[in-house]
């Protein structure tokens, strides 16, 4: 870490400012009870919803071959035509997706004590939002949860050439802020994207969100700092101008 004071922050979103996986089992559990009152469907209802919950974790979108709102009714149609048989139900599968999909933007919002931080850093350091993902899932979530005005820019990876952990779009953020990468901290909640990507670019240091105090692979990237929530990161920032201070 070099000897400069932090000017800036870099934040992810998803699981670390706003609680996406809350929000999507919310989510699954309005769909769970459509299915049950107005389908009549019983303990099928809950394997559909693990079953779409597995083919979200396996994604892979490519934008040339089709939009994100038919990939993932097609993850719905698939889930029901696996537990039910017979003939795909294309009209169930969209009202499932819509509802999920509402539901889960309904619960993802910024915490009061979240924003507060957030509104207290700005006055020391620049702010940038740096989330991964698909152009449209992600800007419909940073409209929910209504967190564009405290920071100075925003990254979206699915609007840029490479997502995190390339380097590229660490630099891409550094020059929206007119900072040199080790000028910047990165903050985030998974080790392959947001903790690697901050040591690929060299920024001054990477912090791990670790709430549930997960003991991570020895071959995971390892973080200068470990949190167990977003809001421990301003004394965190504290200390290492501090070290800065009495370095110099």
């Amino acid at each position: 870490m070099g000897l400069s004071r932090v000017r800036a922050v870099f934040f992810d979103l998803d699981n670390t400012l706003i609680d996406t996986a809350g929000a999507s089992r919310k989510g699954m559990l309005e769909v769970i009870k459509l299915l049950q009152s107005k389908y009549h469907y019983k303990e099928e209802a809950e394997i559909i919803c693990n079953k779409v919950q597995v083919k979200l974790s396996k994604e892979c979108f490519h934008p040339s071959n089709t939009c994100i709102t038919d990939l993932r009714t097609s993850h719905w149609e698939e889930a029901i035509q696996e537990t039910k048989g017979g003939a795909a139900n294309r009209k169930l599968a969209e009202e499932c997706y819509f509802l999920w999909k509402s539901t889960r933007l309904q619960h993802m919002t910024l915490a009061e004590e979240v924003k507060a931080m957030l509104t207290e850093l700005r006055k020391e350091v620049r702010l940038l939002l740096l989330t991964n993902g698909e152009r449209q899932t992600q800007r419909e979530k940073i409209e929910a949860c209504a967190c564009q005005s405290y920071f100075d820019a925003i990254v979206v990876g699915g609007e840029q050439k490479e997502e995190k952990p390339a380097p590229s779009i660490f630099y891409y953020s550094c020059d929206l802020l007119g900072v040199q990468p080790g000028d910047c901290v990165m903050v985030g909640d998974t080790l392959e994207t947001d903790i690697q990507g901050g040591l690929n670019a060299g920024l001054k240091a990477t912090v791990w969100i670790n709430k549930n105090g997960v003991v991570p692979l020895k071959s995971s990237p390892t973080p200068h700092y470990i949190v167990s929530s977003v809001l421990e990161l301003p004394a965190l920032l504290h200390s290492i101008d501090c070290k800065v201070s009495v370095s110099t």
